[in-house]
């Protein structure tokens, strides 16, 4: 049995464990879509932790950060590292023009939303459905930029004053 001297510190272990058990668990299984046939990383963390298997210990860590946030001089520096470990899983999974600091934040706050109204509805499939929409719009949008890119550096230089 596990002894803590405050409740302070109880929720503290809980969160470090749940955020380092979760956290490679999904990296085993990001590490585990290779190849040409790969799925988009975020729908991978979609399945993954909408599992029954992980979605019990997902809405554990919501409600914890929830309690953890009304004390923020507690438990701030819990909060952020967890954050920040997050955040450096996403942008390690995705690829290309996708991998940066930006769009793994918009990725995140995306799956947190959709987890957070999982966990009020139920509604898997509705929710299933968006994350499919917003993976459909961030891959266009990287499609079109990597044209956009392709096409400049094949285009000649344009000259100032039209002068060759």
């Amino acid at each position: 049995m596990f002894h803590f001297k405050s409740k302070e510190g109880l929720l503290q272990n809980v969160i470090e464990e749940l955020n380092s058990r979760l956290q490679r668990s999904l990296e085993s299984t990001l590490n585990h879509n290779p190849g040409p046939e790969r799925v988009a990383p975020l729908k991978v963390f979609w399945q993954w932790a909408t599992s029954k298997r992980n979605l019990p210990d997902l809405r554990l860590l919501y409600e914890v950060q929830i309690i953890a946030l009304q004390n923020p001089a507690q438990y701030g520096p819990y909060l952020k590292k967890a954050s920040a470990d997050w955040h450096d899983i996403a942008v390690q999974s995705m690829s290309g023009s996708l991998r940066n600091s930006s769009m793994a934040t918009i990725c995140l706050a995306v799956f947190d939303g959709l987890m957070l109204e999982l966990m009020t509805t139920g509604e898997h499939r509705r929710l299933t459905e968006a994350l499919d929409q917003f993976i459909y719009i961030v891959t266009d949008f990287a499609t079109r930029e990597q044209s956009s890119r392709r096409a400049r550096r094949r285009s000649p230089k344009s000259k100032i004053g039209g002068k060759p």
